[in-house]
């Protein structure tokens, strides 16, 4: 499993919960972590959530439910744009989303450089009063 850069989290701000962390992560992604072992989706959601959900379908589809159900969650997702989950969850609850110019490049849980992503990739805002500060200034100058 690849793991957020320490960078991209530390510009996002703190989070209070990470649903989809690594069980072996090299870095905490939030105050409070839920692994596989804990399933994420049965347990209770709190404060300001980071979510990068693993690259699966049908679970991509249900964390990003449960963002648009908590109201106070930053996904990080493929830019599939063409797909039904952006379509009927994304663009109609989404308050903010971030396209970033390029393809991020993930690290290992391990903490050596990983490989880029296999597509483009988005930051989704759930909750517009607390959209990140670099996130306004990408918005309106088109770089961060």
């Amino acid at each position: 499993m690849a793991h957020a850069s320490p960078c991209l989290l530390r510009r996002l701000g703190p989070f209070d919960l990470d649903p989809c962390s690594p069980v072996n992560r090299p870095w905490d992604t939030a105050r409070h972590h839920y692994t596989i072992e804990d399933d994420g989706l049965q347990q209770p959601w709190f404060g300001r959530v980071f979510c990068n959900p693993p690259y699966d379908t049908a679970l991509i589809v249900r964390f990003i439910r449960r963002c648009v159900e908590h109201r106070n969650a930053v996904a990080l997702t493929f830019a599939r744009t063409d797909t039904r989950l952006f379509h009927e969850l994304i663009f109609p609850n989404a308050d903010s989303i971030l396209f970033i110019k390029g393809r991020l490049s993930f690290l290992p849980c391990y903490g050596e450089q990983g490989g880029t992503a296999g597509a483009p990739s988005c930051l989704i805002a759930f909750n517009k009063e607390k959209i990140p500060r670099f996130w306004k200034h990408a918005v309106s100058t088109g770089s961060w």
